[in-house]
């Protein structure tokens, strides 16, 4: 959870006129269409403004430039050169990729670590520049708009807060349900297509979804991050394998560039940042700004930089953001909300929570269609012209008891918290993946999950000099 910015989660309104043709830039054909290039280019701003507030770009220069260069190149050969195309890398630990319409890419440093060459990279970003020249997202609008995207939470204050109470979705995943089964089959086509023309071995992306089907099978689960709508990851791999060798042909100029991928990744972060907030069991501990917190017992938890969210089943969900407050005391804070028609009563009181002075009750709210319901909030009140605000629905008892437990970390190990990294290293002997590995010293990952990261089986061969992908273990303590 990041201070500074709220998130709301209707991105846009997209205002529809009535049907209109457009001719899609892919196939050539007429097509029925109720979104325009224009508002294309204006939702997938909105999209670029809400991914860096809710997961922020990771900050390394050369994969910043490495992989705007790719895309740029993949971007000039496709079917709309002319927009003014993004390529972001997402400081986000899953293994995801994405669009926007309008020409915004992003790709998290989790997928680039687990790529093993260029050409896997360059299919990557050629499959999401498919979803944008095929118009993907436009012909999607009628049945779905961004202000579904889970990008955070809904306006703060609203009883429709229960519908996160699903917390197996994740805001870039969600992406992800926009696209059908054929627009993914499309993408696929396309990436191959884009990457062949840019220069790069097409055929290398089969590994990708290779690596997506055992990342699946190691979580329980046969479509990781991919969801239900789209293809599963075997049967894509097939799929791509067909049709890069098809694209491909007799071809021997095509980059494949492993060995300088591979070391370009060392000391990239490794999963989870602690310095953004982990949990451990119930308790929630906040390095960055420096407060832990107990959240209720048994309930399911999901972290990002601009919320922590906890729900048991769909019954009761609580949610945790820092806000603006002007200035306001907590008291104050509360009174404005209920000048300006956010809700419709509060019953609570001005209280100390870990040192800080706080609000902590229960305040009533309406929605659009005269519904009434009532919400536990806490406002406790952090630094200059900001608090955090905790609001919860369901087992309001349960969610003020959380809020209430909140204070200061000042345990200077957790402080220092730092994350996994990727360390690469020269095998220093021929010989079999997992017995190399073992002479390495302990790894901060299972050796099934390093194989994985390697893309390679545990009693699979390595030659020495080899550069092999390990992982420093994170420092929570």
């Amino acid at each position: 959870m990041r201070h500074g910015r709220e998130i709301f989660a209707s991105l846009l309104a997209l205002a529809v006129f009535g049907l209109a043709c457009a001719t899609n830039p892919v196939t050539g054909k007429k097509e029925i269409s109720f979104v325009s290039e224009s508002q294309e280019i204006a939702t997938g701003k909105q999209a670029l403004a809400a991914t860096e507030a809710e997961y922020g770009y990771y900050e390394d220069a050369g994969w910043t430039t490495r992989v705007n260069n790719i895309g740029q190149k993949l971007a000039s050969v496709s079917h709309r050169p002319d927009l003014a195309w993004q390529f972001h890398v997402i400081d986000d630990a899953s293994v995801n990729a994405f669009a926007a319409p309008g020409g915004y890419i992003f790709i998290t440093r989790g997928i680039l670590a687990h790529m093993n060459n260029e050409a896997q990279l360059a299919g990557v970003l050629g499959h999401e520049i498919g979803h944008v020249t095929a118009r993907h997202y436009a012909s999607s609008a009628s049945q779905q708009t961004l202000a579904n995207l889970g990008l955070g939470v809904a306006s703060i204050l609203s009883p429709t807060v229960a519908k996160f109470g699903d917390l197996a979705s994740s805001g870039l995943g969600l992406f992800f349900l926009k696209y059908s089964r054929d627009h993914e089959n499309q993408a696929d086509q396309l990436g191959v297509d884009y990457s062949v023309k840019g220069g790069w071995d097409a055929r290398q992306m089969a590994g990708t979804y290779e690596t997506l089907a055992r990342i699946g099978a190691a979580s329980g689960s046969t479509l990781p991050t991919y969801l239900s709508t789209h293809p599963d990851p075997a049967a894509r791999e097939v799929n791509v394998s067909n049709l890069a060798a098809k694209a491909v042909g007799s071809r021997t100029d095509l980059k494949v560039v492993r060995d300088a991928y591979i070391r370009s990744l060392d000391n990239m972060v490794y999963g989870e940042d602690p310095q953004q907030g982990y949990f451990e069991g119930d308790h929630f501990y906040h390095p960055g700004l420096e407060f832990q917190m107990d959240f209720p017992s048994g309930w399911k938890h999901q972290n990002s930089r601009q919320t922590v969210m906890a729900g048991s089943g769909q019954t009761s969900v609580m949610q945790l953001t820092m806000v603006a407050t002007n200035n306001l005391s907590p008291a104050q804070y509360v009174s404005q909300l209920q000048s300006a028609g956010k809700i419709t009563g509060a019953q609570g009181q001005s209280e100390t929570v870990g040192g800080w002075p706080a609000w902590v009750g229960r305040v009533g709210v309406q929605d659009a269609q005269g519904n009434k319901g009532t919400l536990a909030l806490a406002m406790i009140q952090h630094g200059q012209g900001s608090a955090f605000q905790i609001l919860g629905q369901g087992d309001e008892g349960s969610v003020l008891a959380s809020a209430r437990s909140m204070r200061r970390l000042t345990d200077t190990n957790r402080l220092a918290a730092s994350p996994a990294r990727i360390r690469i290293v020269s095998a220093p002997s021929s010989g079999q993946f997992d017995t190399v590995i073992s002479g390495l010293g302990a790894q901060g990952v299972p050796m099934s999950q390093l194989a994985i990261l390697n893309g390679v089986d545990p009693n699979d061969p390595v030659t020495k000099g080899q550069p092999l992908k390990t992982v420093v273990p994170a420092r929570l303590r």
